[in-house]
């Protein structure tokens, strides 16, 4: 389960943006979570539950997960596509010279303290 470890990095991340800022609480975080990342949403609620609950900082702070779709690009014809829906090779021209444009990420886009 590596949703924990996720977990255990995104509260050391906080805690140093907490102390930069002097926030005394965090209230929300928002995380964007890839479609591609391998992250089960609701282990990583449950993790963060169980972890952030055992911190001053982040006890009772709510993670909103914005879901961000997997995109591949295709070098050949240049279009893009639903990487879930097709894979690797492009449904436009058939080409397997594609590049995953999006979908991967696991990024903190925002924090509400006090």
């Amino acid at each position: 389960m590596h949703e924990l470890g996720i977990v255990f990095h995104m509260i050391d991340l906080l805690e140093e943006v907490g102390r930069e800022n002097r926030l005394t609480s965090i209230e929300r975080v928002t995380l964007r979570l890839g479609e591609v990342t391998g992250v089960v949403p609701h282990l990583l609620d449950d993790c963060w539950r169980w972890a952030a609950d055992r911190t001053e900082l982040l006890r009772g702070a709510e993670l909103e997960v914005v879901d961000v779709p997997a995109v591949t690009v295709c070098n050949a014809c240049g279009k893009t596509y639903a990487t879930i829906e097709h894979g690797k090779v492009c449904p436009h021209c058939g080409s397997g010279d594609t590049e995953l444009l999006q979908g991967l990420e696991i990024e903190v886009e925002s924090v509400a303290g006090a």
